[in-house]
């Protein structure tokens, strides 16, 4: 049967009572189990926000970076995160944001695929026929690249000595990627994005992804902060992003196991994910559950592009509430 749509007066009306009855449990005396207080902080988002209104802008760059194994709480208790921090009062902070599964493959492909595929592993021989990010970008008329650091040569397939792994790149792994030589080649090393910042040539969407060092991977939070602190100072300096640009800046899961689960595909850990722009809120903190596929699915709508697999449900909505919104009159901003 058909329902009828809610009014806005309504759920309003329904977000408040939720949140009413959310905390008359919570004030409920008596034994609790010992995970009762995790579990409260994933679950109370769900049941008192509900999706933000408003649009994704209609951005004319994007830039990714992806960093490595490291949950929410340590990176913004770690003394060796100064700059991260220092970029998460300035701009947006994604306070209830979860990867998608561990360990780290099935999150780069939720970033690129808006799914795991079934892939639980670091496999480096798993192989995907399916669309992805790369598709909808060019039926879109948008141009890309992914920037990989210590990448040997561009395309290249598998792992090379300490440094470049190809767990980190899912673009390889999508059978129509890695055998099309126009599309492999723009699977590129990151030495190439300095070039492209200084000419001006840099693509509509830019994904990087730093080395098993500079990822925090293998050498902690400290290296990837310095690396943050060198790379993305060029990148806000750039026209690319000062013109209706976007950073986001987001981890590929927890250092551990996460029992509390922000939403339905949330199961990866929760982490601190940046929205960098100049469209943003000035110092916004979201605490509305967002996963790998709320991220996907704002590159999506920001450039009209549909929803893919995971990334269209409705328990991934679009990161709306970080961005200043139009006037209804098309006159000014509201935020």
């Amino acid at each position: 049967m058909h329902q009828p749509t809610r009014t806005t007066s309504a759920r309003a009306r329904a977000g408040g009572a939720a949140l009413l009855i959310a905390a008359l449990l919570l004030a409920l005396p008596g034994p609790r189990a010992v995970a009762a207080p995790s579990q409260a902080r994933a679950w109370l988002p769900l049941v008192a926000l509900e999706p933000a209104a408003g649009s994704v802008p209609a951005f004319k760059h994007i830039f990714t970076i992806v960093l490595e194994n490291t949950g929410y709480d340590k990176l913004m208790q770690s003394p060796d995160a100064a700059y991260l921090r220092e970029l998460a009062g300035q701009y947006g902070l994604a306070t209830s944001y979860y990867g998608a599964l561990h360990p780290s493959l099935p999150n780069y492909l939720a970033l690129a695929g808006g799914d795991t595929f079934g892939i639980t592993s670091n496999c480096t021989n798993c192989t995907i026929a399916a669309e992805n990010l790369v598709d909808q970008l060019e039926a879109a008329g948008r141009s890309w690249k992914a920037y990989l650091e210590s990448m040997p040569s561009a395309c290249f397939v598998g792992d090379a000595g300490s440094l470049y792994m190809q767990k980190h790149n899912p673009f390889i792994y999508f059978d129509n990627i890695r055998t099309s030589p126009a599309r492999c080649a723009r699977l590129v090393p990151l030495t190439q994005l300095t070039a492209d910042l200084a000419s001006g040539q840099v693509p509509d969407y830019v994904w990087i992804t730093p080395n098993m060092c500079n990822s925090g991977h293998d050498c902690g939070i400290k290296a990837a902060d310095e690396w943050l602190r060198g790379w993305v100072p060029q990148i806000l300096a750039s026209p690319a992003w000062q013109d209706r640009g976007a950073l986001f800046i987001t981890f590929d899961e927890g250092d551990s196991a996460d029992s509390s689960v922000c939403c339905q595909y949330g199961l990866g850990g929760r982490l601190a994910t940046l929205v960098i722009s100049p469209l943003g809120k000035p110092g916004y903190r979201s605490p509305r559950p967002y996963t790998h596929y709320s991220l996907l699915r704002t590159v999506e709508e920001a450039w009209g592009m549909p929803p893919l697999a995971k990334a269209g449900c409705a328990c991934s909505p679009p990161m709306v509430d970080f961005f200043v919104q139009a006037s209804p009159a098309g006159v000014g901003m509201t935020r």
